[in-house]
């Protein structure tokens, strides 16, 4: 059972990454998925979460409006696609995967079964 993390890398501000986050081992449309991020000197910060059954997704403040979490269950992967990507979301993003998970515990890291390793997010000029 494995999460692999991937798509990390070096932006501009206002430039996109898309991140995949893809399982071996388990079918992800059996789990919710979260995204997670780590900024140095800073604690682990939930990001966003896609639900298992009706794909039904939800948002940090902070990154609404310009990341968008989806899944393609043929693929078994879950993707976020980060835009408008600003200075403050250099970090190290994980994903997450969640059996079984009640929506106000989405935020909670314990509440996750999986992880995978984590990709690096740097925003710079």
């Amino acid at each position: 059972v494995q999460l692999q993390a991937s798509g990390g890398g070096l932006v501009q501000p206002g430039g996109s990454l898309r991140l995949s986050c893809a399982a071996s081992g388990f079918t992800l449309d059996h789990y919710g998925i979260g995204w997670f991020r780590q900024a140095p000197g800073k604690e682990r910060e939930w990001v966003s979460f896609i639900s298992s059954s009706e794909g039904n997704t939800y948002y940090a403040d902070s990154v609404k409006g310009r990341f968008t979490i989806s899944r393609d269950n043929a693929k078994n992967t879950v993707y976020l696609q980060m835009n408008s990507l600003k200075p403050e979301d250099t970090a190290v993003y994980y994903c997450a995967a969640a059996g079984s998970v009640i929506l106000t515990m989405i935020r909670r890291g314990n509440e996750y079964d999986y992880w995978g390793q984590g990709t690096l997010v740097t925003v710079s000029s």
